[in-house]
């Protein structure tokens, strides 16, 4: 396997096995001397897991496939490894996309910007942020000037590429993180018209908090022989956090909600609920208490979901309610509490939720509700962290009715088509003219696109025959 830069650098950065990277800084880790006076001024010591088992792998070039949830140092775990080949390979000529980090919310895409700019504090590389929900002339603008690095969220990188203002052609490094949530909201179409625009002489990793057949068949069609690495939900569920399990009926949530925030009077919560609708109500309800909150989901604004958490972050707002996809990107190491208002029913989003507490090895403490409908879930979830959650059954609101029901199936969602029928199509108009030339838009991409001589050779990638 080679690296995107020469031979004799690749020589001189050879990395440990894998029985020796334990108990590691990040020195041992072969980093270049920049990056490492930016680390020690950030206060990181000790790489976590996901860096010790990922660094040495991509410094020597290989693709990835991590499976890993929130709080354990995903972001360093890439971008170090790609900060640390561009500064030993600088690139000839004005400056050019190098490195493309595609991820699925605003915030996130925010967040892993900031941490760029942070660990290239020391280095001659420019990274931007692009998202949509605002207004792109800025955006525009530094582009012209060049940037080296692009953090972006599908739609918005869709629409400047075909207004001409994102050149793909010369990427090396190609990012997507939190892949599952992407393809959950929809974007898998624009996954791979943005794979079209990249070209196949790259380096790509794909990271993904849970790892659905979906996840697997996209890493097919954009990794070459790449590199497993999983930080098991258990050993992610860190120790020092809390949890406790409340039966309730789902009616009487919002009002053990209440509840709980005036008894323990936590510094800072944050509320998960199931929908953008769930998270409005609980807001609502909240403040006919005399608690304030805010809400962060995709139909708010991103200037109301920065001023939420920035208020959030300060200390200023002790409640904020989220949806699962919103949260993603929320950087805030001094969460106190955790409540999820509704289970998840995917068992590896609770140990995601959770996560948000107890960062960096801190105390935190998580609280689950579980109504009459959710048993089942909660079955998944105990069975994922291989232990049973402790019940709490001193609060006001405990159903043994709930409790009872733990284990059998969620009950199917009905359609709501409220005596409407379901919509024909116009008069001499076939759905099937919906689906016409959709098998066009399905550009051929990604390493397995069905090219002449699609079977390529890794040893033959040498970028530097394409500058």
């Amino acid at each position: 396997m080679t690296r995107l830069y020469s031979s004799a650098q690749n020589s001189a950065k050879q990395s440990l096995p894998i029985c020796e990277m334990y108990h590691m800084d990040f020195k041992s880790l072969n980093l270049c001397q920049p990056l490492l006076d930016a680390l020690a001024e950030i206060g990181y010591v000790t790489p976590t897991p996901i860096q010790e088992q990922a660094i040495p792998y991509l410094i020597e070039g290989r693709d990835m496939l991590g499976c890993a949830q929130t709080g354990t140092g995903k972001t360093a775990a890439f971008a170090l490894p790609i900060l640390d080949a561009m500064a030993e390979d600088p690139w000839a000529g004005p400056r050019c996309i190098r490195t493309l980090m595609l991820c699925p919310t605003r915030e996130l895409a925010s967040q892993i910007n900031d941490n760029i700019e942070q660990y290239a504090r020391h280095l001659d590389i420019r990274s931007m942020v692009m998202f949509g929900g605002v207004s792109q002339r800025p955006q525009e603008k530094i582009l012209r000037r060049g940037v080296d690095i692009l953090v972006a969220t599908p739609g918005r990188l869709l629409d400047l590429i075909s207004q001409g203002y994102v050149d793909l052609s010369h990427v090396q490094f190609l990012v997507f993180d939190e892949a599952d949530r992407m393809l959950d909201m929809g974007f898998i179409r624009d996954i791979r018209k943005i794979l079209a625009h990249v070209p196949e002489n790259r380096q790509s990793l794909l990271f993904s908090a849970t790892m659905p057949k979906s996840i697997v068949e996209l890493s097919r069609d954009m990794l070459y022989d790449p590199v497993s690495i999983s930080i098991t939900p258990d050993s992610a569920t860190v120790e020092a956090i809390e949890q406790s399990l409340m039966f309730v009926m789902k009616g009487d949530k919002r009002g053990l909600l209440t509840h709980i925030i005036e008894e323990e009077k936590p510094e800072k919560v944050l509320v998960f609920s199931r929908t953008k609708h769930g998270c409005n109500r609980i807001v609502k309800q909240l403040g006919q208490d005399g608690i304030e909150a805010l809400a962060i989901h995709g139909n708010k604004s991103q200037g109301a979901r920065e001023k939420a958490l920035g208020r959030f972050r300060n200390g200023t707002l002790q409640v904020l309610v989220a949806t699962d996809v919103a949260s993603r990107g929320i950087d805030v190491s001094d969460i106190s509490h955790v409540i999820n208002l509704d289970l998840p029913n995917e068992p590896e989003v609770y140990v995601h939720r959770i996560g948000r507490t107890g960062r960096a090895g801190q105390g935190g403490i998580a609280i689950a509700f579980c109504d009459e409908n959710e048993g089942e879930y909660l079955r998944s979830i105990e069975k994922i962290i291989r232990q049973e959650i402790p019940v709490d059954e001193d609060q006001p609101f405990h159903s043994e009715k709930a409790r009872s029901r733990k284990g059998e199936k969620a009950p199917k969602k009905q359609q709501q088509n409220h005596g409407r029928g379901r919509r024909q199509p116009r008069k001499g108009k076939s759905n099937d003219n919906r689906s016409k030339g959709r098998s066009n838009d399905r550009s051929k991409s990604g390493r397995n696109s069905g090219q002449s001589g699609g079977g390529r050779r890794r040893q033959q990638r040498d970028h530097r025959s394409r500058y």
